[in-house]
């Protein structure tokens, strides 16, 4: 019974960093566990449940001061270059004759 609570929560979306943890920590021991009774499918399964979990609150994790100006910057240059695009083709189509 533990380990199919461990799969309910473990595909719960985490909504916080607190929640991440807990799964985790689920995750965790029952990856022990089935280590422990010899049960390597289902310790493989919950290492790659526990895998996607880490990707999924890496999202949530907040991001650094120089992270958000990092990939703040890397917007602005692609709203740039789209500008600069549109602008390229607002004056081809001026210089069109009518």
């Amino acid at each position: 019974m533990p380990a199919a609570f461990a799969q309910t929560e473990a595909s719960a979306q985490p909504s916080s960093a607190e929640e991440c943890k807990a799964q985790e920590a689920v995750l965790e021991r029952d990856m022990a566990l089935a280590r422990s009774r010899g049960q390597m499918l289902r310790r493989r399964e919950l290492a790659d449940t526990l895998s996607a979990l880490h990707q999924r609150c890496q999202a949530l994790a907040p991001m650094s001061r120089e992270a958000r100006i990092e990939k703040l910057e890397r917007e602005i240059r692609t709203l740039r270059t789209e500008l600069e695009r549109a602008e390229a083709q607002l004056r081809s189509v001026k210089s069109e004759s009518p």
